[in-house]
């Protein structure tokens, strides 16, 4: 009668209350009459796989329950119409409602157990998927089913492989209780598979030794569970790679935290594994989910704590010997830090030897590549202490080119407190005893190509960073330091690579006392510095990088002026092959070189400006008066105090008698400008022309009475007039 009621396609019962109704006394059928029922167990079967697919939601909760009586209630028999029931479950298993996906799961662990165990295949990839289900109950439905199996289920042994990893893959589930219950179903199962292989592991029961590194925070599971992992790892990875290269981020993240408890569990059996596994991580490590590379991290941690370094690095060497990617350099890093000090102590040289290659350190210029290679160093020496002492110069060449390139301050501070780090398992102050230590080896690794720098060689940018972030230790290799500028700063060299070297000379200068000049032998250099780096920099080229090298030439000499570094005395030697070129250098178009050109002349007038012949007086003042027209505010008063210098030394001059024509030219030029719109350097040129006015008085005062009447300004020219009477008076 229920078979006629509820079957197609004679059964079309229209009431869904009446056909729930009806589902519900079969279910009372099975309790009540047990394996009495099993004659009609073809048409109880038939039944289920019409009410297994009804619209009505609640019709599919009570044949899902009615599915899981039957199969309790006469198991010997069960089995022969098992199948029958599989695909209608699975084709409820991702019903909408979530009740409805839990009462599934639920018959189809019973139906399965109790039936034919090799539908177990048929449901494996359903029963996976609700593992990403985000209803917890759900997920703890697979999660008891899974370990049910594992228990019980009379050809579980044939699919251990298959049902670990789900099972295992509840160990991460975001919800405790889930968590939870799968650890004590794998608890359970491992002491099971203990007993009942027990012969098998006795050696193993009696003689095992706890491994004396272990992971933090993690508790070693039981024999029988790293057991069952171990002897099925060969069959379950494959899989579980391809997994961590799937398109669906989900299934990628569920497939890292997988590999890292099957990877805890394995220990030193990954050993055999390794090339795969390495490939699978050098992968997983570059994956836009950030999930997945922590995982996949962390795995490769575990490679370091539990295979040894002498395997390990001998699979990943070959990966840095071609072009490493930041994913090799992770996992490399990963590795390092896994490992213990001990068995990683003997390839501390080998390491620090791989991470110091130009084609590894110098490989990219990304600051994700970089950052990779200094979390390698980073672990190299949280791992390793004082052995790093052996690879120190190396560890230094590789943070020297890392705060080379171009990136955040806070990747440079990063390095910074690295450097530091070295320094304190070497027992040193500060990262600046660490460049005292290899300064000297340092200079000369950068500097041997120096003769073929470009604006592109790693080199420049590297030979930077040794000069400027050593401090007051650069001062004790000059010579080396003087040999690379000199060979790099000559005019046939790289205009672009060229500004930046003069770029880091004049960084130096300008803290010369804690740099360069630290130990005070700099000034024995200087004459190397202005004859064969300066003044070649100073002759004219077309162009705008030319311009700019001419730029930072006077900025270094005004620097090495205003430091007081070159003397009265050192002036008097290099007077003649500077003063044309800084004369020339008022002309840039460049604001601050025209300022500080003016600024030296100014300086070599107050030195040696008595010792000028009548050529050299013209052609200075000359260019200097021209810098009063200039648009700068700051160059014009810079040229008017420099006037007023020359003055003073052509009072002083033995070819003063020789000049009048081109003092009283100056005089002219001076008064006018006297109008200028800019207060300041009225008053400036005034004072100009008081200095002026002890050469030729009278003169001055004709010029001023006939230029008077023109003047905005006359109080300026009565001011004049009345300092030249009192000069005269005082006479």
């Amino acid at each position: 009668v229920l078979a006629q009621r509820l079957c197609p396609p004679q059964g079309a019962e229209p009431s869904e209350e009446l056909r729930l109704g009806l589902v519900e006394l079969l279910s009372l059928l099975l309790q009540r009459c047990g394996a009495s029922v099993a004659p009609y167990l073809g048409d109880i079967a038939r039944v289920l796989q019409a009410t297994l697919l009804d619209h009505y939601a609640e019709v599919r909760r009570e044949s899902c329950r009615c599915a899981a009586a039957c199969a309790r209630a006469m198991p010997e028999h069960f089995h022969m119409q098992s199948e029958s029931l599989i695909k209608p479950l699975m084709q409820t298993i991702s019903h909408q409602h979530y009740r409805v996906r839990v009462d599934v799961i639920q018959a189809t662990g019973a139906v399965i157990q109790f039936g034919n165990g090799k539908s177990v295949d048929d449901v494996l990839s359903h029963l996976a998927q609700r593992l990403f289900d985000e209803i917890p109950k759900v997920r703890h439905a697979v999660t008891t089913v899974i370990g049910e199996w594992l228990l019980h289920l009379r050809d579980r042994y044939s699919y251990f492989h298959k049902l670990i990893p789900l099972l295992l893959g509840s160990f991460t589930d975001e919800i405790p209780e889930n968590t939870k219950l799968a650890w004590t179903y794998w608890e359970k199962i491992g002491l099971q598979w203990e007993k009942e292989n027990e012969e098998d592991l006795k050696d193993k029961m009696d003689f095992s030794v706890s491994p004396s590194h272990y992971p933090k925070g993690e508790t070693r599971p039981g024999l029988g569970c790293r057991e069952l992992v171990s002897r099925n790892l060969s069959k379950i990875l494959p899989g579980l790679c391809h997994d961590l290269t799937d398109w669906v981020g989900s299934t990628r993240i569920k497939a890292s935290q997988l590999l890292y408890t099957l990877l805890l569990h394995a220990e030193d059996h990954i050993t055999q594994h390794m090339e795969l596994l390495l490939r699978t991580l050098y992968q997983a490590c570059s994956d836009e989910e950030t999930e997945v590379v922590k995982n996949s991290v962390k795995a490769a941690e575990l490679i370091g704590t539990f295979v040894s370094p002498k395997v390990s690095l001998k699979l990943i060497s070959p990966a840095f010997e071609q072009t490493p990617r930041a994913s090799c350099v992770m996992v490399l890093a990963a590795v390092i830090r896994g490992s213990p000090k001990e068995t990683l102590q003997p390839h501390v040289t080998q390491l620090g030897s791989t991470l110091a290659q130009a084609g590894v350190c110098q490989r990219s210029g990304e600051v994700f590549y970089m950052e990779q290679l200094l979390y390698c160093v980073q672990a190299l020496i949280e791992v390793c202490q004082e052995d790093c002492r052996e690879i120190s110069l190396q560890l230094m060449k590789v943070l020297v080119t890392i705060m080379a390139i171009p990136s955040s301050e806070d990747l440079k501070e990063k390095v910074e407190k690295t450097m530091s780090s070295l320094a304190e398992v070497q027992q040193l102050e500060s990262f600046h005893c660490l460049y005292k230590q290899h300064m000297t080896e340092l200079l000369q690794w950068v500097s041997v190509s120096c003769e073929g720098w470009s604006c592109y060689s790693p080199e420049v940018l590297q030979f930077e960073v040794i000069t400027t972030h050593s401090g007051p230790v650069i001062g004790e290799a000059l010579d080396d330091f003087i040999l690379v500028l000199k060979t790099g700063l000559q005019p046939n060299k790289d205009p672009q690579m060229r500004l930046k070297l003069f770029t880091v000379l004049s960084q130096l200068l300008q803290k010369a006392s804690e740099t360069i000049n630290s130990q005070g032998l700099f000034p024995s250099y200087l004459e190397t510095v202005i004859k064969d780096i300066l003044a070649p920099n100073l002759q004219w080229h077309a162009g705008r990088t030319a311009a700019a090298i001419r730029a930072t030439a006077v900025l270094c000499l005004w620097a090495l002026i205003h430091c007081e570094m070159l003397s009265p005395k050192e002036i008097l030697k290099v007077k003649d092959e500077l003063m044309p070129q800084v004369i020339a250098s008022m002309d840039e178009d460049s604001k601050i070189t025209r300022l500080m050109a003016c600024r030296i002349v100014d300086v070599f007038l107050k030195v040696c400006g008595r010792q000028f012949d009548a050529d050299k007086f013209k052609n200075t003042y000359t260019e200097v008066l021209k810098r009063l027209d200039d648009a700068s505010c700051d160059v014009r008063l810079a040229a008017a105090h420099t006037l007023a210098n020359w003055f003073k030394c052509l009072k002083d001059s033995d070819v003063k008698s020789s000049m009048g024509g081109h003092v009283e030219f100056l005089y002219q030029e001076l008064l006018v400008h006297l109008d200028d719109p800019d207060e300041n350097l009225q008053k400036a040129v005034l004072e100009v022309l008081k200095e002026g006015s002890t050469l030729y008085p009278d003169l001055l005062v004709r010029e001023i009475e006939g230029a008077v009447h023109k003047h905005q300004t006359p109080d300026y020219c009565n001011q004049l007039l009345h300092h030249i009477q009192s000069a005269k008076e005082s006479a």
